[in-house]
């Protein structure tokens, strides 16, 4: 997958860093080409100079071509138009932006960008938004039987009650992170567009499982 990073300070350049490893080709951008030193001498990826939310300037990063899109800038206002402009002008499917004022998460979440508050930011919470498939496992039993993992769902699940999801699907909902918030759902719950699911089930399942996330309500026996 081709993968844009706006900014390339601490967060930028270790996101950059960590996906090229993972095997994705990266282009970072930033309005100061001494941030590229972060980057390291090893970096094979393209390093654009320019402001994040300029549409030659996400051309010129292969914005028509990439997967995911990561804005880690230092402001807010930046961070969501470029956000926006890689969702909505070039239909990024994977959109992701960090914010430092979590009152304004909600806002944006609804905007249908997820947005990551630095008070509770993790290289492996950004990763995930960019890189939305499989289970990432959060914890394990000392058997390794079982375990605790966010599993990406569908949007054919949105509308759906947690109850249907757990009977089709053979997990037991843990807890829900919808709005950035984590909540305790009930079997009434139903999921919203934007929610992060964490499931326990059995090790052994976790393909079985990811398939009937992942096909949606329809397909998932």
């Amino acid at each position: 997958m081709h993968i844009v990073i706006m900014g390339c300070g601490r967060v930028g350049s270790a996101l950059a860093q960590t996906l090229e490893k993972q095997g994705h080709t990266v282009a970072v951008i930033d309005q100061d080409p001494t941030a590229f030193r972060r980057l390291g001498s090893g970096f094979g990826g393209r390093r654009v100079t320019g402001v994040g939310f300029d549409q030659d300037t996400l051309r010129e990063a292969g914005i028509e071509e990439a997967g995911a899109f990561a804005a880690v800038s230092s402001g807010d206002n930046s961070n969501i138009i470029a956000a926006r402009v890689a969702r909505e002008m070039f239909g990024v499917e994977n959109v992701a932006a960090r914010i430092y004022d979590p009152r304004r998460a909600e806002v944006y979440q609804r905007l249908g960008i997820p947005t990551v508050a630095t008070v509770r930011w993790t290289a492996d919470q950004m990763l995930r938004r960019l890189l939305p498939s499989g289970a990432e496992p959060l914890w394990r039993d000392p058997s390794g039987g079982v375990q605790l993992a966010e599993v990406p769902a569908s949007e054919a699940w949105v509308g759906h009650k947690i109850s249907k999801l757990q009977e089709e699907t053979g997990v037991r909902v843990a807890f829900l992170t919808r709005l950035g918030e984590a909540m305790l759902p009930t079997s009434s719950t139903v999921l919203q567009e934007g929610d992060l699911v964490h499931v326990m089930m059995r090790t052994d399942e976790v393909e079985k499982v990811e398939a009937a996330f992942s096909h949606g309500p329809e397909e998932a026996h």
